[in-house]
């Protein structure tokens, strides 16, 4: 429901993918990412989460690649329940690749001009 208000809100096709469990190793960029993460605390003691995230914000690649880290504190409720009726009310577009795990979330058209996307 969070998802078709913000798409509506800003006009936006919003595409979603989540990798299944484990599987960090399908994402490029954080696999590319891990090596120079760990180059970078090797030998450092990670006595605390800021320490931890400025060794991470501090990480840069070979090719310029930087790192951006930063704590969220915000709560988030967890075990929302959608119900089939509001489920019906989004406008949900499942991907060919993987349709369990990759949708679109289409704006319904509430006076927007532009379609723009969001990789």
């Amino acid at each position: 429901m969070q998802l078709q208000a913000f798409a509506n809100e800003t006009g936006l096709n919003i595409c979603v993918s989540h990798f299944p469990p484990g599987t960090g190793k399908w994402n490029k960029i954080e696999h590319r990412l891990f090596s120079y993460i760990s180059i970078n605390w090797r030998g450092k003691p990670l006595e605390s989460l800021l320490v931890i995230l400025g060794l991470i914000g501090a990480t840069v690649t070979k090719t310029g690649l930087r790192v951006k880290a930063v704590f969220d504190e915000k709560q988030y409720e967890t075990g929302i329940k959608i119900s089939d009726d509001e489920l019906t009310k989004c406008k949900i577009t499942r991907n060919s690749f993987h349709r369990e795990w990759n949708y679109w979330g289409t704006f319904q058209n509430v006076g927007f001009p532009l379609r723009r996307h969001i990789f």
